[in-house]
């Protein structure tokens, strides 16, 4: 896992990462249950898969389902779960028409065997597609990801495949569930909040934040230009200084 260290301005993202929130919200405004929200949320996913394509952006990682989200209640908790399988069941087929690679990231093994073998079908079926990589964060948090990562370090450590002066930033990446993916260069966060929420932890240690009040029903091709926009007129410096990076540029 490595980003692409460049100072972007002017530039479109390589990896776009989101934390869709203010699914809840939009229903409670329009007097309408919370899951009539996430329904209309779904439309939203569909939109930017759509949006990332036509901007040229190779990856967009969503945060679908965190493992905080256990902690709602268990009614919302099964519609949320009934809801991202029958998005499975119904947009896999158009994503891979649309030459969009599926991924998913996290720890499935609180799932069902059928939805377990749902996602897999999916991902082999959409495996040889290159226009987008579309990564679900799915019972996903950040912590664990390290954690996780820490645990097969430590197996290879045990056994004496790995050496523990030979532990680097480059064999923790690899570890990681997010090791086929370029660090995201831009993280958009809607709903007003401005926090990460345990979302790609290592990630996102140089990704650029962008923060919107929009709900993520109302994140349209609007919203998502002035994210872009936003994301052009900054300079990426990754520890160096404006004038390293201006010498370098004009060398």
């Amino acid at each position: 896992m490595s980003g692409s260290e460049e100072s972007v301005s002017g530039s479109t993202p390589q990896h776009v990462a989101v934390v869709m929130d203010g699914n809840g919200r939009w229903a409670r405004e329009r007097g309408l249950p919370r899951i009539a929200g996430h329904r209309r949320g779904t439309e939203s996913v569909r939109e930017l898969v759509r949006l990332c394509g036509d901007r040229g952006i190779r990856y967009l990682t969503l945060f679908t389902f965190s493992s905080e989200n256990w902690r709602r209640p268990a009614k919302e908790v099964n519609l949320l779960i009934d809801l991202f399988v029958n998005a499975l069941e119904k947009e896999t087929a158009r994503l891979n028409e649309n030459n969009v690679k599926l991924c998913v990231i996290g720890d499935l093994a609180r799932f069902e065997p059928k939805v377990v073998k749902l996602i897999n079908d999916a991902e082999s079926l959409t495996a040889g597609n290159d226009a987008l990589t579309l990564t679900l964060a799915v019972n996903y948090g950040g912590r664990w990801d390290i954690a996780q990562a820490c645990r097969e370090i430590a197996g290879q450590v045990v056994s004496g495949d790995l050496a523990p002066e030979a532990i680097s930033d480059e064999v923790l990446a690899a570890a990681l569930t997010t090791c086929n993916l370029p660090a995201p260069d831009l993280f958009i966060r809607t709903g007003g909040e401005q926090r990460i929420s345990n979302f790609l932890l290592w990630d996102l240690a140089y990704t650029e934040l962008y923060f919107t009040d929009t709900l993520w029903p109302d994140f349209g091709a609007q919203a998502f230009d002035l994210a872009l926009d936003s994301f052009a007129r900054r300079q990426r410096r990754f520890g160096r200084t404006g004038e390293q990076i201006s010498q370098a540029k004009n060398a």
